[in-house]
């Protein structure tokens, strides 16, 4: 089977690092407060690496490839709901939108842990639940993500996971979009 470089390896390997600091600072939590630091300072400084490769990266890395409006993402959505959603060799309008959701509040999530080590804020119960909120949310939408990938896996027959691993996709067929 033909196959076509998608992923680069700044964004695999920026996409299993951000999951290994995820996990990290998850499981440390209250009891391990430095690692749990440097987890959230490492998961702070992929996500600033990221925001500048999504301008400069390379064209599947791209914001302006995958970043798309909320109809085109409520259509796309709509497709999806009839059996009738088009492959992508790029992330689907839905993928991109979710992208767009887990940085936003990823970037919450390093914010409020670093404001809770600051003078202003440290042992703020409202921070810590603004954190934990988040955290929450970020969890949720892991969940969301993970499955996406493997509904979009199974509807296109083709091993996601594996992609963001190789960096490669089923080169595209008629129909796709590029």
């Amino acid at each position: 089977m033909a196959t076509t470089r998608v992923w680069d390896i700044f964004v695999r390997v920026f996409h299993w690092s951000l999951v290994a600091s995820l996990v990290v600072a998850w499981l440390s939590g209250d009891d391990w407060k430095t690692l749990h630091l440097w987890a959230g300072y490492s998961a702070a400084a992929l996500i600033a690496m990221r925001l500048v490769w999504g301008v400069i990266g390379t064209p599947h890395a791209r914001f302006s490839q995958f970043v798309k409006s909320p109809l085109a993402v409520a259509s796309y959505l709509k497709e999806i709901a009839t059996g009738r959603e088009a492959r992508h060799l790029g992330h689907n309008p839905a993928g991109g939108a979710m992208i767009v959701a887990l940085l936003a509040t990823l970037i919450g999530l390093c914010l409020s842990g670093w404001l809770l080590t600051t003078d202003a804020f440290w042992g703020s119960e409202m921070m810590e639940d603004i954190h934990e909120t988040l955290a929450n949310l970020a969890l949720v939408l892991v969940g969301l993500h993970v499955g996406g990938v493997l509904w979009a896996s199974f509807r296109h027959h083709e091993n996601l996971i594996r992609a963001m691993v190789t960096g490669r996709k089923r080169a595209p067929e008629t129909g796709d979009v590029l």
